[in-house]
């Protein structure tokens, strides 16, 4: 639970002393409290079960606030073995953290119970003795639902300031043994936090089984033909052969984070790939490091496939497809390239941390199509890899823009990969230091290192680009006709973002072009370089080395506009920046020999240039996200005209809003979007100040954008109009509130669970594979 930073301070001492009164006065009565197992082999008639009747419950109204490093006391009840683990008062997210915390990654830093004490967690389920009145009163999750059916939310449409819900609030966390204290004073607070309580059917299902000790039953081994499948791939993983080595670990360091799937079998199970000191056939002992290119400390490692034990949940759900297509495509890309690999790379921190040292010895083809061929995911891993909030880290981007990629069909590939073996001294990225204590030094060193790459960048295009080599569309890969991938939008939601493929919402101020190398270092930084536990500058400094790498995959998509227009867009994108950014931004050797062989013909050569990829692009631009897929047009009509507005209405909507068109013919569902306006993106503190709100607009998208909505709408199709028409007429905050009671699902409403399940539902069937639980921990009180 967070709250109040005014409560804190305060409360501290007098918690302490009360721990340990309500400690004696518990083992007075329940004798000592000590982990105990809940696993049993059946249950007794009449015992709820957990897998059938809690776990539903826990999804829908507790994992969708407690599901992520985000989570208040890091309590993650996505799972049974994360309820089990407990909580605690220590946060992940420390942005003033001057040593790197250590690791609590749930299912890795610790193998049972026990150890999770040992590391400071304390118990949720009540851990004395095993009788009905210890299981409630010892009972943290008990006492939170039993405080909140005790002391309803107020009668009121908006909560009173007392409820915190800035993601900076402080935190408190309640134990057993002081929550007498705790509900005392704040009898408000109980659970849900902020919203309203269970319907009394769940929470009759819940509290019976804490008073019932929580048991449950072992989960069902793995079926059969999941087992032949994972045999199939470990069998490919750990080939012998120290180019299947090298192959295998380049795979592992960029797919740990992703939830793989088997479509032979079906699409209702997820794994991961881990790093073991066993090999296939033996049970996998997990090798547990800071970061997945971090030393294993053993002289072979295997690559293993483990179930996903947690609910999925969309904020940071990556699937990945893993086929028979897909083994064929790697070998050819990888298994079957004539290339020797005279020896295995080092685990050392400076060389590991650096893909292109690590690597060399496979060919950049080969890792540029594995790559393209899942970009989405790829460029996923930093919106929703360890980062569940990430303001610090996002703000780096602007609300909305669209990627392209470098055809990899590119002439001279084969010497660009000698420069990138040339330079990777010059490629270091600051994953390759734990703590970093003096993160101005750092960024002085990174700040030459770049300009060193861009000065050998700018001459090797100049030495290697002539006009034979004229940039041209055809310099932006197609998708090679057939792969979706080839476009992505990325639209950011303050403090977390969105993935799509294709050129969604409108048309963005900025754009990138990324090549391979981009492409590499933005993973190496900010997906398996980056350390959610890491101290205050690694996080700095991991911040200000992705402007480098923003202004890159900027400056190579300016590069096919005319000279004049270079200009003027890096004008605009950096309205207020300082000088040495705009002349850092520039390639002259690169601008001499490059003016595009693209023909434009109006002033406004982005607004064409777009429209020409759009129109080399339309075999792989998906549909699903068009308001074209809209089938009653009076409705798409209407919609539309939410994209005219700019401004002050805007900006009072939230970043993510969910609506339910109630329409004749079935409900229609789509999402506004925020896209807040910036003079620039160079400010790692002062973002606020270089908002533009003058020109914030917002884009209606078919659909579900986003995992964490801020609100819910529900609009009948005959009163669309009026809701679009009160939305451009936002002037105030109380022109907002007046919306929203016309509207909106506040989170106050005593329907709330019945109203939002059914977006809940929706979403959950619009895309079964790739979607995961929402997350209700920034919806509005506004």
């Amino acid at each position: 639970m967070n709250f109040p930073r005014k409560y804190r301070l305060a409360a501290i001492v007098f918690v302490s002393g009360c721990t340990a009164i309500g400690t004696m006065q518990l083992e007075q009565r329940y004798g000592t409290a000590e982990p105990r197992e809940r696993v049993v082999e059946a249950l007794p008639p009449g015992t709820v079960d957990y897998w059938s009747e809690v776990k539903p419950v826990l999804e829908q109204r507790c994992v969708v606030c407690h599901g992520c490093y985000d989570a208040p006391c890091q309590l993650k009840m996505s799972s049974i073995e994360g309820i089990e683990r407990g909580a605690t008062g220590v946060r992940v997210y420390n942005a003033m953290r001057l040593k790197a915390a250590p690791p609590t990654r749930l299912f890795e830093d610790a193998r049972s119970v026990a150890e999770w004490r040992e590391k400071g967690f304390y118990p949720i389920l009540n851990e004395y003795a095993d009788i009905p009145e210890a299981n409630r009163e010892a009972g943290v999750m008990y006492r939170s639902l039993q405080l909140k059916a005790q002391n309803p939310l107020p009668n009121e449409a908006r909560l009173p300031d007392s409820f915190d819900l800035s993601l900076r609030r402080s935190q408190f966390c309640p134990k057993a043994e002081n929550y007498d204290q705790f509900a005392a004073k704040h009898p408000q607070w109980g659970m849900p936090y902020a919203l309203p309580g269970l319907p009394p059917a769940e929470q009759n299902i819940l509290m019976r089984w804490m008073e019932q000790g929580a048991p449950y039953t072992a989960r069902a081994p793995l079926a059969p033909r999941y087992l032949k499948l994972i045999e199939r791939w470990e069998d490919f993983f750990n080939g012998d052969s120290m180019k299947q080595q090298l192959v295998s670990r380049y795979i592992y360091e960029h797919l740990y984070l992703a939830n793989l799937y088997f479509p032979e079998a079906d699409d209702s199970k997820f794994f991961t790939l881990v790093r073991s000191a066993t090999p296939p056939g033996d049970p996998v002992q997990l090798i547990t490091t800071r970061r997945p290119y971090s030393d294993p400390g053993v002289d072979r490692v295997y690559y293993r496939f483990r179930e996903v034990l947690a609910t999925v949940v969309a904020k940071t759900h990556m699937p990945y497809r893993l086929d028979e297509s897909r083994m064929q495509r790697w070998r050819s890309l990888f298994v079957d390239e004539p290339f020797e690999v005279k020896q295995m790379s080092s685990y050392e921190d400076g060389q590991a941390s650096n893909p292109f040292r690590t690597f060399a010895a496979l060919p950049v083809k080969s890792r540029y199509a594995f790559l393209l061929d899942e970009a989405q995911y790829t460029i996923m891993g930093f919106i929703k890899g360890a980062v569940c909030r990430g303001q610090v880290a996002l703000n780096v981007i602007n609300d909305n823009f669209w990627v392209f990629f470098v055809n990899p069909a590119m002439p001279r590939v084969a010497l660009y990969e000698e420069f990138l073996v040339d330079q990777g001294k010059n490629l270091v990225l600051p994953a390759s230091s734990v703590d970093i204590y003096l993160p101005a030094a750092h960024w002085r060193q990174y700040k030459k290192q770049q300009k060193t790459l861009l000065a050998a960048k700018n001459q090797f295009i100049a030495a290697n680009i002539t006009s034979s080599d004229a940039i041209d569309l055809g310099l932006v890969w197609d998708g090679d006709g057939i792969n979706e991938n080839a476009s992505l939008t990325i639209l950011r939601h303050f403090d977390s973002a969105t993935v799509e493929k294709g050129l969604l919402g409108q048309v963005p101020k900025t754009a990138w072009l990324i090549d391979y190398s981009l492409l590499e270092r933005i993973h190496y930084l900010l997906v398996a370089g980056y350390d959610p536990y890491g101290n205050v500058g690694h996080q700095l400094v991991t911040r200000l080395y992705m402007d480098f790498l923003r202004m890159e995959g900027e400056e190579n998509f300016l590069l096919m506009l005319p000279a004049s227009a270079r200009t003027r867009e890096r004008n605009l994108w950096y309205l207020g920046a300082e000088d040495e950014v705009k002349t850092y931004l520039t390639l002259p050797g690169m601008e001499e020999v490059s003016e595009p062989a693209i023909n434009y013909y109006t002033d406004n050569e982005k607004q064409e240039l777009f429209g020409m990829l759009a129109e080399r692009l339309k075999k792989v631009l998906p549909t699903v996200h068009e308001l074209s897929t809209i089938k009653q047009s009076e409705i798409r009509t209407k919609l539309a005209r939410i994209h005219l507005l700019k401004g002050t209405p805007a900006t009072l909507m939230p970043e993510v809003a969910f609506i339910r068109i109630e329409a004749s013919s079935g409900d229609q569902y789509v999402t506004i979007v925020n896209n807040r306006a910036h003079s620039n993106m160079t400010s790692m503190f002062k973002e606020q100040k270089n908002r533009l709100p003058e020109n914030d607009t917002l884009s209606v998208i078919p659909g579900f954008i986003g995992a964490y909505p801020n609100a819910f709408y529900v609009v009948d199709e005959n009163a669309l109009e009026s809701f679009i028409d009160m939305i451009g007429s936002l002037d105030s905050e109380a022109d907002y509130g007046r919306l929203v009671d016309s509207y909106g699902i506040r989170r106050t409403d005593p329907e709330f669970w019945r109203k939002s399940d059914s977006f809940h539902m929706a979403y959950l069937q619009s895309g079964p594979l790739t979607a995961g639980l929402l997350d209700y921990s920034r919806l509005e009180n506004r």
